[in-house]
């Protein structure tokens, strides 16, 4: 796969406010639409990121920890919101705020995922990058149960859950 020889560059990219970056998965995580402007963003053509899992523009300064609230509350068959930071097909990082939502069928049965992400606010991304750095320095450490306890503790010392965290972050509240 491609993505095992990408490193990252440095270069960090934006999209416009107006954008927005969708893609839907399976149940695995293995993409199955991807628009236009996550194409663009990601330097993949689409003939190879449809059939791939998602992970393939994961960048290696995420955190472990936030991927496994992520999945842990999809996995509830709830929705969450969460920065991240992805990694193109050239190496180039771009920061996204992420609407993580189970897809459903008919008759309510989770059937996948969809994932709408917009250009989150610099300030953002700054306050949330001390953060991550943490539980990345943690990972490297320790593990990641290490890494997940951190951001546990760090939160509870917030009075926050990790949404509530992302809205302070969005709106604007906690720096």
């Amino acid at each position: 796969m491609r993505a095992a020889r990408i490193q990252p560059t440095g270069v960090e990219r934006s999209f416009e406010d107006h954008e927005i970056i969708v893609t839907k998965t399976d149940l695995k995580g293995i993409i199955t639409y991807a628009n236009d402007v996550f194409l663009r963003l990601s330097a993949f053509p689409e003939e190879e990121v449809i059939g791939k899992p998602h992970n393939i523009i994961r960048h290696p300064d995420m955190p472990r920890a936030v991927f496994k609230l992520l999945w842990d509350t999809l996995g509830q068959g709830e929705e969450i919101f969460a920065y991240v930071v992805n990694m193109a097909g050239d190496g180039a990082a771009y920061w996204v705020l992420a609407h993580v939502t189970p897809s459903r069928d008919a008759s309510g049965r989770v059937i996948g995922y969809h994932s709408s992400r917009r250009r989150p606010d610099r300030p953002a991304v700054d306050a949330v990058k001390r953060l991550y750095a943490r539980l990345r320095e943690e990972e490297r450490r320790t593990d990641l149960n290490a890494s997940w306890q951190l951001l546990q503790d760090e939160l509870a010392g917030r009075g926050q859950t990790y949404e509530e965290f992302v809205w302070d972050l969005t709106l604007g509240a906690t720096r």
